[in-house]
C-alpha cells in the first residue's frame, strides 16, 4: 500500500531528508503536497521532480502556481492540505508556530503526524495535548524519537527519563568566556549540521529545554522525572531508568534519516543507507553532568515547565527574539538568557495566564514584542 506524505517545510534540513527516503521508497511514499517558505527555486525543483497535488507558501505570497500546480498560502493553505481525505501522513518540519495549525488540524482528522516542528508542543502543549489521542504523534527528534521507542508498552515501568546533548560548541568553555563569544563561534556545532537558530539553542543549550517541556508533553512524565546528560560523541540519544533499577539506552549514528524514516514506517521499521553502528571503531562513550550555571537557559526551561500555563509558550518566543538578535549583532551570547528570564518575570507581573490556543497565541505575542523591547534597551 503506498502512503501519501504531506511535507511541510521540504527545503529545511528536515525536509531535504525526508526527501532522500522518499527517493530510496519511490514505490512505498507518494508526496502529495509540501510547503516552502521562500526558497522558490528549490520548492521549484522538488515540484518538478515529485509532481504533487498540492504547493503551500508560507513566506512568498505572489506565486499562482509552480510547475503548473497551484500555490495555496499561509496556515490555512496549510490546515487546508492536512484536512485532505487522501494525505495519510503529515509531516510537520516549518519553523515556528506556524506548525500547531496544520498539527492541529491533521490531529483532530485522525492522521498520523510526524513532528519535528518543536513550538507545537513547547509553546501550545496545553491545547494541543488533548487532540493527541485523535490522531498518532510521532516525533521526529532524535531524542524523543529514540525515547518514543524505549517508552512505548512500558510506560507503568518508567521512573526516569535521560536525554543527552552533545554540549555544543562550549562544553569545555568557561563562563567568563563566553561574553566574548561572535556568531560565528556558536553555529560551529560539532556533530550536527542544522539552520542557524537551533544551532544557537544547542550552543545555549536552550535546544535541551525546549526538548525537556516536549518530552513533558509527549509521555506525561513530571520535570522531576526528566534528566539531561552531557553526551559529546551523540551516540547514546535518550535512556529510560525503570522501577527494577536497570536502564535502557537507544543507540545510534547522529543521522536525522533514521528517525524520520521511523515516524513514516511507525510500527516498521526498514532498511536505511545509513552504516550500522560500529561500537570498536567508536571506541569510548563518556557522560558529563552539565553546569546549570553556565547553561542558565535550561534551568529556565525547567522553571518554566515547573510554572506551566503560559511560561513555556512565554520562555520560547523570548528566546527566540533573542536568538536572532545575538545572530544580528544587536546582544551578546550571554544576553539571550538575561532577555528569556526579564520577559518570563515579567510575565507574571502582568498576569499572562491562559492555557487554550487563543490564550497562548497571545502570550507568544506579547513575549514577542516584550523581548523586543527588552534587546533595544541591552542594545542601546
Amino acid at each position: 500500500m503506498v502512503r501519501t506524505l504531506a511535507l511541510f517545510g521540504a527545503t529545511g534540513s528536515i525536509g531535504q531528508n525526508t526527501l532522500q527516503i522518499l527517493r530510496m521508497y519511490r514505490h512505498q511514499f507518494r508526496l502529495v503536497a509540501f510547503s516552502f517558505h521562500r526558497n522558490v527555486d528549490l520548492a521549484r525543483e522538488i515540484a518538478r521532480e515529485f509532481q504533487p497535488r498540492w504547493i503551500v507558501s508560507t513566506g512568498t505570497s505572489d506565486l499562482q502556481e509552480l510547475e503548473g500546480i497551484p500555490v495555496l498560502y499561509g496556515k490555512e493553505g496549510l490546515q487546508e492540505v492536512a484536512a485532505q481525505p487522501d494525505v495519510d501522513i503529515v509531516l510537520v518540519a516549518t519553523a515556528g508556530t506556524i506548525g500547531v495549525f496544520p498539527t492541529l488540524t491533521a490531529l483532530e482528522h485522525g492522521k498520523r503526524v510526524a513532528l519535528a516542528n518543536k513550538e507545537t508542543l513547547v509553546a501550545f502543549g496545553p491545547a494541543v495535548k488533548p487532540k493527541m489521542a485523535a490522531g498518532k504523534l510521532i516525533p521526529v527528534d532524535s531524542e524523543h524519537s529514540a525515547l518514543f521507542q524505549l517508552v512505548e508498552g512500558r510506560k507503568e515501568e518508567v521512573v526516569e527519563v535521560y536525554l543527552t546533548a552533545s554540549g555544543g560548541p562550549f562544553r569545555t568553555t568557561p563562563l567568563e568566556a563566553l561574553r566574548n563569544v561572535t556568531p560565528e563561534q556558536a553555529l560551529r556545532h560539532p556533530t550536527w549540521r542544522m539552520g542557524k537558530k537551533i544551532t544557537i539553542d544547542s550552543a545555549t543549550l536552550m535546544n535541551k529545554g525546549l526538548e525537556v517541556i516536549e518530552a513533558h508533553f509527549l509521555f506525561d512524565v513530571s520535570p522531576d522525572q526528566i534528566r539531561v546528560v552531557i553526551h559529546p560523541q551523540s551516540i547514546v540519544h535518550a535512556l529510560v531508568y525503570l522501577r527494577d533499577s536497570s536502564a535502557l539506552a537507544h543507540l545510534g549514528y547522529p543521522d536525522m534519516k533514521i528517525p524520520i524514516q521511523y515516524a513514516l514506517t511507525y510500527p516498521e521499521r526498514w532498511p536505511t543507507e545509513i552504516q550500522p553502528l560500529n561500537l570498536p571503531e567508536i571506541g569510548h562513550l563518556t557522560f558529563e553532568a552539565l553546569d546549570m550555571e553556565k547553561f542558565r537557559l535550561l534551568a529556565l526551561a525547567y522553571t518554566a515547565l515547573k510554572e506551566g500555563n503560559t511560561a513555556p509558550c512565554v520562555l520560547n518566543a523570548a528566546n527566540e527574539e533573542a536568538v536572532y538578535a545575538f545572530l544580528e549583532g544587536k546582544i551578546g551570547f550571554l544576553d539571550i538568557p538575561k532577555v528569556v528570564e526579564h520577559v518570563l518575570e515579567e510575565r507574571v507581573r502582568e498576569g499572562i495566564t491562559g492555557e487554550d490556543l487563543d490564550s497562548l497565541l497571545f502570550a507568544d505575542r506579547w513575549a514577542r514584542a516584550h523581548a523586543r523591547s527588552v534587546i533595544q534597551r541591552l542594545a542601546s
